[in-house]
């Protein structure tokens, strides 16, 4: 057996190595990951962008092939067709009606029952959670007869009624909300029951104002799909006073001429208070998810 000896000045100077090897590696301004998360966001964004460019061409532009990449001038037809509809402030009030009300439902109700999961232990609660979150796993498709029938019977039928009701409630915002509410420290709601306030008071004043991050994502998202829905206002909606916007837009494609410029001038002013949401509440929706469980 041989034994090699090493200078304590080399073992040094190997320990050294990687310190200065990492002294001396460039540092970029930005993380990484910026690198690939750029060009993603710039190919999400090409959609959006051929949108906006496609509003302001004419319909000849628009239909000409090969496509044209860029407008030869701004033409605001589409935007004057759109606005000089007589129908469409009335769809678009229509829409903000519909979803300004699902989302204050959904904020209260799911609230009350995302802090009853969350901390009231009762009989049959975690078989009830249960069964709420399997409704999730089931497709619009096969509920759709259903609820169409019950809203005949309650007589919503072609009412914005019909679009509010099966949105009072939705098992995410109850689950999301939950999640939250369990990621609250208890003490805070047992000083509040020592000075005597009741379970909704305690709620109301003390879990809610910390929950601000959950109820922005819940918000944004509830907006997000009753704004966008198109199906269940096409399935339950027939008269064109009652329409919402997404369902109105649909009126300037026809069989046999369809006014794409007014199609895409439409969708931009549909897409403008989706992105306003979003951008407004994005900071708390990363939060949210964050602390509430569901990062993966």
């Amino acid at each position: 057996m041989t034994a090699t000896s090493t200078r304590p000045g080399t073992v040094h100077a190997l320990a050294a190595q990687p310190a200065a090897t990492r002294r001396r590696r460039p540092r970029l301004p930005f993380s990484p990951w910026h690198l690939l998360l750029a060009p993603l966001a710039l190919t999400f964004a090409v959609p959006l962008v051929w949108l906006l460019l496609s509003s302001v061409m004419s319909n000849a532009e628009i239909n000409r092939f090969p496509p044209a990449l860029w407008p030869s001038g701004i033409d605001l037809g589409g935007y004057r067709y759109v606005l000089g509809n007589a129908m469409f402030p009335r769809w678009f009030a229509n829409s903000l009606i519909v979803s300004a009300v699902t989302v204050a439902a959904n904020l209260v109700l799911g609230s009350l029952a995302g802090y009853a999961f969350a901390r009231m232990r009762f009989a049959g609660s975690k078989v009830m959670l249960g069964l709420m979150l399997a409704t999730m796993a089931v497709p619009f498709q096969l509920t759709m007869i259903p609820t169409f029938l019950v809203m005949k019977k309650l007589g919503l039928i072609d009412t914005l009624g019909a679009l509010i009701v099966p949105s009072l409630v939705t098992p995410f915002a109850v689950f999301l909300l939950r999640q939250f509410f369990l990621s609250l420290p208890r003490e805070l709601e047992e000083a509040a029951w020592i000075d005597g306030c009741s379970r909704l008071r305690v709620l109301f004043r003390i879990v809610l104002p910390l929950s601000r991050p959950a109820l922005s994502t819940v918000a944004v998202l509830t907006f997000l799909t009753t704004w966008n829905d198109l199906t269940w206002p096409l399935i339950a909606i027939n008269h064109d006073t009652q329409y919402t916007l997404q369902l109105g837009l649909t009126t300037f494609q026809g069989q046999h001429h369809t006014q794409w410029a007014a199609v895409m001038a439409g969708n931009v002013i549909t897409v403008l208070p989706v992105l306003l949401a979003f951008l407004g509440a994005q900071k708390t929706f990363i939060q949210s998810i964050t602390s509430s469980g569901l990062k993966g």
